[in-house]
């Protein structure tokens, strides 16, 4: 289904104020509501060239998703108990793997998009001081309407990142734990046959 790949629809972009250029960050709701053109023009734009050459368009997608998607939160949660016992190393390994293989894995679903409408749907309560909302997305296509839910959260820097997805149902965050669980059971516990594993299957992808 074309709407799993909008899971990550997201970028950090900010408007700038006319009289002093001072940048002001976008909330979550217009956040995710201003990208969603943003990268449908990156879909159109390598859309006829993807087959050929599709570095190009994954380097513009990890340039919008890096600065919006923590991934490197996401990641740790992802290893669950196993991110105690990982190295410093392992961690920064494993969050690169983890990007590199998300990048992949939906650019080359992103490309699919078709005659979908993308509806971004108004906030339930006022955002004031809140530090954790979720914004709700709902694709509507010829095979029905799909709700997609972003949890989202202030980081330090009062910037909102997108922490997890919810799609249809399915908790991705949850999944991806459970397959690094799995892994790691299958492996003996050993965290570096884990990561490499994660390489090996964006490498065979790709």
């Amino acid at each position: 289904m074309t709407i799993l790949f909008f899971l990550l629809s997201g970028t950090a972009l900010a408007e700038v104020v006319e009289n002093n250029a001072e940048p002001v960050a976008l909330g979550p709701h217009e956040l995710v509501e201003s990208v969603t053109g943003e990268l449908l023009e990156a879909i159109g734009k390598h859309r006829e060239s993807f087959e050929q050459d599709p570095e190009p368009f994954f380097e513009e997608l990890g340039c919008l998703l890096g600065k919006v998607v923590d991934f490197r939160f996401i990641a740790y949660n992802v290893m669950g108990p196993y991110r105690a016992q990982a190295t410093d190393e392992q961690l920064k390994r494993f969050a690169d793997a983890f990007r590199r293989d998300l990048i992949e894995t939906y650019g080359r679903g992103l490309v699919s998009y078709g005659d979908e409408t993308i509806v971004v749907l108004p906030l339930a309560d006022e955002l004031g001081e809140k530090r954790k909302v979720t914004v709700a997305q709902e694709i509507h296509g010829v095979d029905g309407v799909f709700p997609l839910y972003y949890s989202m959260a202030r980081n330090k820097s009062n910037e909102w990142k997108i922490t997890n997805v919810v799609i249809n149902g399915i908790n991705l965050g949850k999944t991806f734990r459970n397959q690094f669980s799995q892994r790691a059971q299958k492996f003996g516990g050993d965290i570096d046959q884990v990561i490499d594993s994660w390489t090996t299957q964006v490498s065979t992808e790709a």
